[in-house]
């Protein structure tokens, strides 16, 4: 009587162990699947944090797996990893959703940062061509010099923005935009100090 009720414990065991004991392989390749498509949707750039929660859904459903591989076959069950694997599947739907978003943004953002970079390079252009030359014109070759190479720079702004690099586009406007202001400084401070030179010669006749 006793081993025919041990027979039976034992089937029961196995049954309610079945639907679970198989490591769930397909929806493991559907996890790394799923963040493979999250990074080459630029998650890791513009998601960054929700990337990282789910890389780290797939680390906990690798380690879950291992964990019951290890164990004797008839305990063996897969269930959580398989919870976690679906729910990896949605989140990096939902992270791909917020991440276009974002790239959209990101991308609108380096147009309009491109924009103004270009507009500032271009003042400064036009102010150095009305800049004196006479004894400084060594010091104005080479601030035409700065303004041909902020012209060069932004090419790698427009660079970066047919990679998709949005982020590194908007830093390099901005850089730009920032030493063109600065030049433009230089050159309105020597058109003024001419200005106050050419005043100071008629007051005298």
């Amino acid at each position: 009587m006793q081993s025919r009720v041990s027979r039976v414990t034992i089937a029961l065991m196995i049954v309610a162990t079945a639907g679970c004991a198989d490591p769930p392989t397909e929806q493991i390749q559907e996890a790394e699947k799923a963040l493979k498509d999250a990074r080459e949707s630029g998650a890791s750039t513009y998601s960054p944090d929700e990337y990282a929660k789910l890389e780290g859904t797939l680390d906990a459903i690798r380690k879950e797996v291992s964990e019951q591989d290890g164990k004797f076959a008839l305990f063996r069950d897969y269930g959580k990893a398989q919870q976690l694997s679906v729910s990896a599947k949605a989140d990096s739907e939902r992270i791909k959703v917020a991440t276009a978003q974002k790239k959209e943004e990101g991308r609108a953002a380096a147009m309009q940062a491109q924009q103004v970079a270009e507009e500032a390079v271009r003042a400064a252009q036009e102010l150095a061509a009305k800049a004196p030359v006479g004894k400084d014109r060594a010091a104005v070759e080479a601030i035409k010099n700065d303004i041909e190479g902020l012209k060069s720079l932004l090419k790698q702004v427009q660079v970066s923005i047919d990679k998709e690099d949005y982020p590194a586009a908007q830093t390099q406007a901005k850089a730009i935009n920032e030493m063109s202001q600065g030049v433009q400084n230089e050159l309105q401070q020597a058109l003024a100090k001419v200005g106050r030179g050419k005043s100071a010669r008629s007051s005298r006749h």
